[in-house]
């Protein structure tokens, strides 16, 4: 136990004074303290130094994963819909006709004049299925909470204008659609045809292929 404090003769009160053994006491509890403090720094410089593991959640922001759960599988990465085949593209397809039916269309899609041409049956079009996509993968991109408040200004600006103009343009592929919403129409126009190099390898492949058939013998 500490000792009384008695004021002095002259009113200043003299200074505590503790037994040894309470001394000692607080010295081993401060020894303590510091000493976990300092394991405290070394297990944050650990931290800190050490890459993040590779299946780690927080690996982008430079955090370490937690200890027992299990990897997280990476997104798919987007491919132009035209390289998918099969169900994975039909099933791409409903998708993106789900947003361009519900979303699309219905908010910036114009009146159909013969300036502004359009196709109830768009989805025959290769071109513009892929115009289409590609400007559905970029919406995706810029309404992420990570493309900031001013994302989808930047879709509008950089993505929706040019595509709508150049889908729906009046000399463009759907031309030859539906030019009055009254009257619904649908035709694809030809390709150009194959350039003259690329016909002619062709050529050479087919005779090269007739040269190499066995033919028939004499008699």
């Amino acid at each position: 136990m500490p000792e009384p404090v008695n004021p002095s003769q002259d009113g200043e009160t003299e200074p505590v004074r503790l037994p040894e053994s309470d001394l000692e006491s607080i010295e081993a509890s401060v020894r303590k303290l510091l000493d976990q403090s300092a394991e405290q720094v070394r297990q944050l410089d650990t931290l800190a130094s050490a890459p993040p593991p590779s299946d780690s959640p927080f690996g982008a922001v430079g955090m370490p994963g937690f200890a027992g759960l299990p990897p997280q599988p990476a997104p798919p990465e987007p491919r132009p819909i035209l390289e998918l085949e099969g169900e994975e593209y039909e099933d791409e397809l409903d998708s993106l006709s789900d947003w361009v039916d519900d979303f699309l269309v219905r908010v910036y899609g114009a009146e159909v004049t013969t300036a502004a041409p359009w196709c109830e049956q768009w989805q025959e079009h290769a071109d513009i299925v892929a115009w289409l996509h590609a400007l559905w993968l970029a919406y995706q991109q810029h309404k992420d909470p990570e493309a900031g408040l001013s994302g989808l200004f930047v879709w509008h600006r950089d993505f929706l204008t040019h595509a709508m103009a150049t889908v729906r343009a009046a000399g463009g592929p759907l031309s030859a659609c539906m030019t009055d919403p009254d009257r619904p129409a649908h035709r694809l126009l030809a390709s150009p045809p194959s350039s003259s190099r690329t016909t002619a390898e062709t050529e050479e492949s087919e005779e090269s292929e007739e040269n190499s058939e066995p033919g028939q013998g004499a008699g």
